[in-house]
């Protein structure tokens, strides 16, 4: 009797804490290894993120030379590529189906410059959404990898 007694005083809950300690650090370790997509809130946060910097460029005086003449088609064509690139890129479902970044950019000339300009207008949308620090660490890296192939003089 002494020893049910010392089990369920000392040893079950002894027990019973191990186990929460253990599901906790197993939530835990599931939220580490959640996509950036998934962090970022998925596709329909990635659209928003997406129509609002693809709206800076077409407004920014500096880049807006880029987009002038396109059709309706074809702008959605470019939305559609941007966001599907930035899915995939993240770790979500979408597959880009569009050309390399380098045959994309060639011949427009883009700069420096044009190149600093667009990041901060890409900042100025992360700022909007309130992306948390990491995740934009992290989208600006991905975005930063692609930089030369996109930037040619």
């Amino acid at each position: 009797m002494l020893k049910q007694r010392l089990f369920v005083k000392i040893v079950l809950p002894v027990f019973a804490l191990l186990l929460l300690a253990s599901l906790s650090n197993s939530t835990a370790q599931a939220q580490e290894k959640k996509s950036l997509y998934q962090r970022l809130g998925g596709y329909d946060a990635i659209a928003a993120v997406t129509d609002d910097f693809i709206g800076r460029l077409a407004t920014d005086k500096q880049l807006s030379r880029f987009l002038v003449g396109l059709s309706d088609d074809s702008k959605k064509k470019l939305r559609q590529h941007f966001l599907n690139l930035l899915c995939q890129t993240t770790g979500g479902p979408c597959i880009y189906t569009g050309r390399d970044m380098k045959t994309t950019h060639k011949g427009l000339g883009i700069t420096e410059a044009d190149w600093d300009a667009s990041m901060k207008d890409l900042n100025a949308t992360l700022d909007k959404f309130k992306v948390p620090q990491a995740e934009r660490d992290e989208v600006v890296a991905a975005v930063t990898s692609l930089k030369k192939d996109v930037v040619e003089k």
